[in-house]
């Protein structure tokens, strides 16, 4: 039996899925931590406090689990939705009275957005005040930066969808704003609208952001991040008894 097990263990088949042999050995050991894909999203070494849940708040785990729900709730949406002037309002309408949790499913993707720019804003006021930006982690900052603005850009897009009088005045006053920028901002107004005013060629143009260009970069981002925060570990021993020094 046990020559058995021996054959099955060591044939290439059962080693195309176990890379490593039970975590009994320190190489073993270390094996799990960086051959498995749901552990290798962790830092190999980190810092004891940083491991105690009043530290991060686990904002940032948060916020890819809202992420990825608001991927999954965009995209059964966009079963229901139809991106023209003449039917969009009336699909979010249609979703919300006559499709069975059409309500709940729209509500999810709308409070989870808002929820994301939440959590997202206090990550990095969590990352600023703990000094998780230093380095060697400064360009993981720079990446959070752009994953913010990313947040901020799906926010900004998915709110001209409805189509209601809201989302087109919203948009209205924020795309002017926007064109108060002195270098840019009549071409940054005119790549939003496609022409003078919110219509069509803005609606076509803010879902094709909101669904196709902006997830896409985010996800993109996002990996980096993750793929950051693998190298660069946690927050060094050194900073952390700077910061204990400065409370």
């Amino acid at each position: 039996m046990n020559n058995l097990i021996h054959r099955i263990t060591a044939s290439r088949f059962w080693r195309s899925f176990f890379r490593h042999g039970w975590p009994d050995n320190p190489l073993d050991r270390s094996l799990v931590m960086t051959s498995n894909i749901f552990f290798h999203l962790h830092p190999v070494k980190i810092s004891f406090k940083s491991l105690k849940a009043s530290y991060s708040l686990g904002l940032g785990i948060i916020s890819l689990i809202i992420f990825i729900v608001l991927g999954i709730t965009g995209l059964l949406l966009m079963f229901y939705y139809v991106p023209t002037v003449e039917r969009a309002y009336s699909n979010i309408v249609t979703l919300q009275t006559l499709v069975p949790f059409g309500q709940l499913l729209r509500n999810l993707h709308r409070w989870g957005a808002h929820l994301m720019v939440l959590v997202v804003v206090l990550h990095m006021a969590r990352v600023f005040y703990t000094g998780a930006y230093k380095p060697p982690r400064e360009f993981n900052w720079v990446i959070g930066v752009v994953l913010l603005l990313l947040t901020l850009g799906a926010s900004f897009t998915g709110y001209l969808l409805p189509w209601d009088q809201l989302a087109f005045w919203a948009i209205t006053v924020g795309t002017s704003v926007a064109a108060y920028e002195p270098m840019m901002g009549s071409t940054i107004k005119t790549f939003l609208l496609g022409g003078p005013e919110v219509g069509q060629e803005a609606l076509t143009r803010f879902y094709a952001l909101h669904v196709m260009l902006i997830p896409m970069g985010m996800a993109l981002v996002t990996s980096i991040h993750l793929w950051r925060v693998r190298k660069d570990g946690g927050l060094a021993a050194n900073q952390i008894e700077e910061n204990d020094s400065n409370e």
